[in-house]
């Protein structure tokens, strides 16, 4: 107690001893409460007043009560920043750290990167104390982003080795349409999808649901799922609330593959009968009221219409007839053995391409069926156009200006109808859903369009048999060479068969050649000119009367 007394009595001396501060210093502190400007003043007039006492204190010695007045008045000038300054050295620590953090990353650890750092701080002269006590966080930011620009390479990496950039192999004139990479996973889908959407999604990316009709049912039944175990939240109503989670689902299969057109007008439809929901609906209710609205969307829009599209297009077939089609319409299958069924007698010439080969399924489906069928790929066109007397076809969509949006090679097939040597015009009938009608404008294939995988096109398959009939075996050879107990008797493999397996696509390595590029677009547009008649649920029509029909399909 008596020592503490000791001290108190021996300070105030100290403290009188210490050489005076100029009165404006003394003054600072209440200041700041009232006035800015002048503290900015002031705070550059006595930038050199600690110096003066610096100086006086290396002449005399040290001085322990000048020191810690010294130390007093740092503290009082760094303690009133401005906003902007304090901003401002926020933002230079901030950049510090990451510059950091980038390098610990880039050394390949912690130890790496403070070894590479302790060399440039050790090079770089030493910094003044004003810049230090000032902006020490933009000194340490222009060290840090300093040292990348320098000679040395980091860890992992020689010196002279750069990154090879790569090339961009997308079509300039299709450039717009390459979008975000189709998606390969379910990894990184947000919890709000359902298992359902899921699998769809996986389904609709690897072309098992394939075709605008499957891909509209198959959409509608997972919703269907998705609104059976839907549960609406506390605070908010099922009309409200089912729209914004049903936009989750539509945001994952439109990541897996871009969303057709009917199956835009379908989610169309649903939306617009959650929204007409009346919020004082049970929930139940509601629930079980919208399952009855897609079984009845899919019994009405594609079932019914399509059986009634067949037998309408069926009456058009006569005997003797040779109908051309091209790849796999499901519409035009039932139309075909519709026709069958019906005794009537005609021919099938099936035209079909790469990589999807949909033609295929078509003409196992219709040489089961008893049809005499012919396919061949679509450079044999004007081979399989010779003998045509009707060309069926399917669509994707069709446009309000008339014109056909199918697969791609459904133009061409079209326009040799039309174009046939010797004159004589083949008549082109599509077979479309109202479903897949649409307001848009189509003048082209180039401006909208869909641009799958171009390695989709390298995949070299071994030829498969189409059609169910057994395959010519070839007797095996016995090996003369070699005779008495190591004869051998099993029969040897087909070299033409074994080097078509093992010789690698000619494409296989099309992405090191800086002079390919490799283009697989999915549709095309035929002029309203080459189509003659469009037949629908509604009746048979020419292409201009698409954009009255679709008023009428969607105001019902």
């Amino acid at each position: 107690m008596a020592d503490s007394v000791d001290s108190a009595l021996k300070s105030p001396p100290a403290t009188t001893s210490a050489p005076a501060q100029p009165p404006s210093v003394v003054d600072n502190t209440p200041s700041q409460k009232t006035q800015n400007l002048p503290i900015r003043e002031s705070k550059s007039a006595k930038i050199p007043a600690p110096s003066d006492s610096q100086s006086g204190k290396n002449k005399d010695g040290p001085n322990p009560a000048a020191a810690g007045s010294d130390a007093a008045g740092a503290a009082g000038a760094e303690k009133p920043l401005t906003p902007a300054e304090l901003k401002k050295k926020a933002k230079a620590e901030k950049a510090a750290r990451r510059v950091r953090e980038k390098l610990a990353k880039e050394s390949g650890g912690a130890g790496a990167a403070g070894g590479s750092a302790s060399g440039p701080s050790q090079s770089r002269p030493p910094a003044t104390p004003k810049k230090d006590a000032a902006g020490g966080g933009a000194s340490q930011k222009g060290q840090k982003a300093a040292q990348p620009r320098r000679g040395s390479a980091p860890s992992g990496q020689a010196a002279g080795d750069e990154p090879t950039k790569k090339e961009d192999k997308s079509v300039a004139v299709f450039g717009h349409l390459y979008g975000q990479p189709r998606r390969t996973t379910i990894a990184g889908a947000g919890k709000e999808v359902h298992s359902a959407v899921l699998a769809l999604g996986l389904q609709l990316r690897d072309y098992v649901v394939c075709g605008s009709s499957a891909r509209c049912v198959a959409t509608l039944l997972a919703f269907k799922r998705v609104i059976e175990s839907y549960t609406t939240p506390l605070g908010t109503s099922l009309s409200r609330h089912l729209t914004t989670h049903l936009s989750h689902q539509i945001t994952y299969l439109s990541t897996c593959r871009p969303l057709s057109i009917s199956q835009g007008n379908a989610i169309r439809a649903l939306k617009l009968a959650i929204a007409s929901t009346d919020p004082s609906t049970p929930e139940l209710s509601a629930k079980a009221t919208l399952c009855e609205f897609i079984d009845n969307f899919i019994r009405e829009k594609i079932t019914v219409a399509d059986q009634v599209i067949a037998g309408s297009a069926a009456q058009k077939v006569q005997d003797g007839d040779v109908i051309v089609t091209f790849a796999g319409s499901s519409i035009v299958k039932q139309t075909l053995l519709t026709a069958h069924k019906q005794g009537k007698r005609f021919r099938v010439s099936i035209i079909d391409s790469r990589p999807l080969f949909e033609g295929k399924n078509l003409a196992r489906a219709l040489a089961n069926a008893g049809l005499d069928v012919q396919y061949s790929l679509v450079h044999g066109i004007s081979h399989a156009i010779k003998d045509a007397t009707k060309v069926f076809l399917g669509a994707h969509a069709m446009t309000s200006n008339g014109r056909l949006y199918s697969r791609v090679g459904t133009a061409l097939v079209a326009m040799s109808a039309k174009e046939r040597a010797g004159g004589v015009e083949v008549p082109v009938i599509v077979c479309c859903e109202t479903v897949k009608f649409t307001d848009r404008v189509a003048l082209d294939s180039i401006v909208v369009n869909e641009i799958a995988d171009a390695d989709e096109l390298v995949s070299a398959q071994p030829p498969q048999q189409v059609t169910g009939l057994v395959d010519p075996v070839t007797p095996a050879k016995p090996d003369n060479k070699q005779g008495g107990k190591g004869a051998s008797s099993a029969p040897k493999p087909d070299p033409a068969a074994s080097s078509l397996n093992s010789t690698p696509s000619p494409l296989h390595h099309w992405k090191d050649n800086p002079n390919l590029q490799l283009l697989n677009i999915m549709y095309d547009v035929t002029p309203a000119e080459y189509v003659d008649m469009v037949v629908t649920e509604m009746g048979s029509l020419p292409p201009s009367a698409v954009p009255i029909v679709h008023r009428m399909s969607t105001n019902l």
